[in-house]
């Protein structure tokens, strides 16, 4: 029986080129690392094509690793407002099929998730994935950047959650509705670490 403390995140970094993915286990606060990977998009040409193979494989993540909660990155809005919307697409095909499986689904801005795992908002890719190295202990190969975007989703999603201050502070999303970041939330949402 899985106990309230082992709980199972999967994070997604999503693209409509590479979609990364990082699947994190929290044991009683302790964060281990499960597995990370990368979708490769690029050869498929039409965009609801590459939407379906998006809800297909995530669908496939999910049935292997059973996670127990979704964090996702926010699309952003960059110089391209075409590229933001595609980026929306890809991950509202990723929720879809966590929402099949009726696993709550956590929203974070680019800006948060580095802050949270780095200290820096503006951190680049290779600065986060050293830090998701040295968080989790592991080795990751340079190709794999987009996938540790993905696991430092999850860390961030284990860290607001079990920081209900980092939560305020960033105003994190779950389903849509800003977490409020209060001790009542924390109390709400973690009764099994209340004595």
């Amino acid at each position: 029986m899985k106990r309230e403390t082992d709980k199972v995140i999967l994070g997604i970094d999503p693209g409509t080129r590479i979609l990364g993915f990082g699947v994190i286990r929290v044991l009683d606060r302790k964060v281990e690392y499960l597995h990370m990977g990368v979708v490769n998009l690029k050869g498929t040409k039409d965009h609801f094509v590459t939407l379906r193979t998006i809800y297909e494989e995530v669908t496939k993540i999910i049935e292997k690793y059973n996670p127990d909660e979704l964090a996702v990155e926010a699309p952003f809005y960059g110089k391209n407002v075409q590229v933001m919307l595609k980026l929306g697409r890809a991950q509202g095909a990723a929720i879809a099929a966590a929402i099949r499986r009726d696993i709550p689904i956590f929203e974070y801005a680019p800006r948060s998730i580095k802050l949270a795992v780095t200290g820096k908002g503006a951190a680049s890719k290779e600065q986060v994935a050293m830090m998701a190295q040295r968080l989790l202990g592991i080795d990751i190969a340079q190709e794999y950047l987009d996938a540790t975007d993905a696991l430092a989703i999850a860390l961030c999603h284990h860290y607001h959650v079990s920081n209900p201050v980092l939560a305020a502070a960033s105003g994190s999303r779950k389903g849509g509705k800003k977490l409020s970041g209060s001790w009542e939330q924390f109390v709400e949402s973690n009764p099994g670490r209340i004595k």
